[in-house]
C-alpha cells in the first residue's frame, strides 16, 4: 500500500524559548526538523513526504531530494488540511495510507512509522492513532494550589505520527471548521472510528526548553544495528594444502580460486560489506583486475573492516560455519578464530569458527569443493 507522511512545521513553538521557532532550533548536531524528516525518509513504506511550512520560513529550509513543500495555515488544522490538499491536487490515490505527524517530535524512529502503518493496515478501522496510558495522578490546580482531582481511569496521552486511510482524513478536514488539538479529534467529527495503539515513551514532542536536552539524550542513545550474510564456495584443484581462515591446513587437494581461494574469509567478508549495503568483494576486488590475482584473502577482510569503522560501525561479533567433509576443522578452529581476530581487531570472543559436514550429499559431500557461510553484527552508537 502506498503512504504518505505529512509533517506538520508551520507553528512558531514560542513555548520552547530560543530566538526562532523550535524547528529551526539546534538539536544534537543538526536541526529539529532534519532529524523529523530523515526518520520519514528511512522508512520504506513512505513513498511521499511533505513538509507544511509557515509562509515566512520557506527561504529556511532547502527540502532533501524527494521532500515536498507547502505551506501551511494560522492553526494547526488548517496546515494538516493544506498538506492533505496540496497531495490531493498531486494525484495521491484516496485509498493510500498517510500518516501526519508533528515534527516537533524528532525522536520518533523509522521502525515505529513502520509500526504504526503496519497497525493501519491491520484494520478493522481506517483510522489508528498511538498513545500512552496515564500512569499519574492527576490534579486540577488553581493559583498554585491543588484545588481537586480527576480520576485517570481511560486516559491516554496521544502522540503522532496518526495513520489514516487518505480520503477518510481529508474529507473529515475539508468538513470541520474549527481548531482541533490534533487530527483524531477532526476524524472523529467526522464518525471515524480511531484504534489506539502503543505508543513509544521515547516519541517525545518538544514543547519547553529543558526538553530539547532530553532529546538530545534519546537521539545520543539511538543505535544502528546492521546485520550481514555471506556465503561463498570454492572448488578443489591441484595442491597439497588449503587456506581457511586464515590458517593453511595441509590436504591432499588445494581449493582454487582468483585469490588464495579462502572460501571462509571471503564469506565473511561479504557478509560485512552486505551488513553495510556495500556489495560484495568483486565490487570492491573486480576479479578481472589482474593485480588481485593470487591475492591473500587478508586484504579483503581487512579493507570491509576498515571501511566499516570509517562509516562509524564497530564489529560486535562473526559468525563462520564452513561446509566440507574433509579436511576436519575442528583441530584448527582456535586458531583460525585467533586469525581472524589479528586480521579484524576484534576480540576473539566475539568471533566463532565452526564446521559441519553436509551428510555425503550435494557438490560438499563429494568433496568437489568448500562452501561457507558468515553472520556479521556491525554496531554504530
Amino acid at each position: 500500500m502506498q503512504s504518505a507522511a505529512i509533517i506538520v512545521a508551520a507553528g512558531r513553538g514560542t513555548r520552547a524559548g530560543g530566538n526562532q521557532p523550535k524547528q529551526w532550533q539546534p538539536l544534537a548536531g543538526r536541526r529539529v526538523i532534519d532529524w523529523t524528516v530523515a526518520a520519514f525518509q528511512a522508512t520504506p513504506e513512505i513513498s511521499r513526504i511533505v513538509v507544511v511550512l509557515h509562509p515566512d520560513d520557506l527561504d529556511r529550509y532547502d527540502p532533501p531530494a524527494g521532500v515536498e513543500v507547502t505551506t501551511g495555515g494560522a492553526e494547526r488544522a488548517d496546515s494538516v488540511r493544506l498538506g492533505l490538499e496540496y497531495l490531493s491536487e498531486t494525484g495521491f490515490s484516496y485509498d493510500s495510507y498517510v500518516a501526519i505527524h508533528d515534527v516537533a517530535r524528532s525522536c520518533t524512529k523509522p521502525a515505529y512509522v513502520s509500526y504504526v502503518l503496519y497497525e493501519l493496515s491491520r484494520g478493522p478501522q481506517r483510522a489508528v492513532a498511538p498513545a500512552l496510558p496515564v500512569t499519574d495522578a492527576l490534579w486540577i490546580g488553581r493559583d498554585g494550589e491543588v484545588a481537586g482531582t480527576r480520576d485517570r481511569t481511560g486516559l491516554f496521552r496521544a502522540q503522532t505520527p496518526q495513520a489514516f486511510v487518505f480520503g477518510d482524513i481529508l474529507e473529515a478536514h475539508r468538513a470541520h471548521d474549527a481548531p482541533a488539538a490534533d487530527d483524531v479529534e477532526v476524524a472523529r467529527a467526522a464518525g471515524l472510528s480511531v484504534r489506539i495503539i502503543d505508543g513509544d515513551e521515547n516519541n517525545l514532542k518538544i514543547t519547553h526548553p529543558g526538553d530539547f536536552a532530553r532529546a538530545e539524550k534519546i537521539l545520543d542513545y539511538q543505535m544502528d544495528i546492521r546485520l550481514g550474510n555471506g556465503y561463498d564456495v570454492h572448488r578443489f584443484g591441484d595442491g597439497d594444502h588449503v587456506v581457511l581462515c586464515g590458517v593453511s591446513i595441509p590436504h591432499t587437494r588445494g581449493l582454487q580460486g582468483h585469490s588464495d581461494a579462502d572460501v571462509g574469509m571471503h564469506a565473511l567478508t561479504d557478509a560485512i560489506y552486505g551488513a553495510l549495503a556495500q556489495g560484495d568483494i568483486g565490487r570492491h576486488f573486480p576479479p578481472s583486475d589482474p593485480q588481485w590475482k593470487g591475492a591473500e584473502s587478508h586484504i579483503f577482510l581487512r579493507h570491509s573492516v576498515d571501511l566499516a569503522r570509517e562509516k562509524g560501525f564497530e564489529i560486535s561479533n562473526v559468525d563462520v560455519t564452513l561446509i566440507c567433509e574433509r579436511p576436519k576443522i575442528g583441530p584448527h578452529a582456535q586458531a583460525m578464530q585467533e586469525a581472524l581476530s589479528r586480521i579484524m581487531g576484534v576480540e576473539p570472543s566475539r568471533i566463532s569458527v565452526k564446521a559441519t559436514t553436509s551428510e555425503r550429499l550435494g557438490f560438499t559431500g563429494r568433496e568437489e569443493g568448500i562452501a561457507a557461510q558468515a553472520t556479521a553484527t556491525l554496531v554504530k552508537s
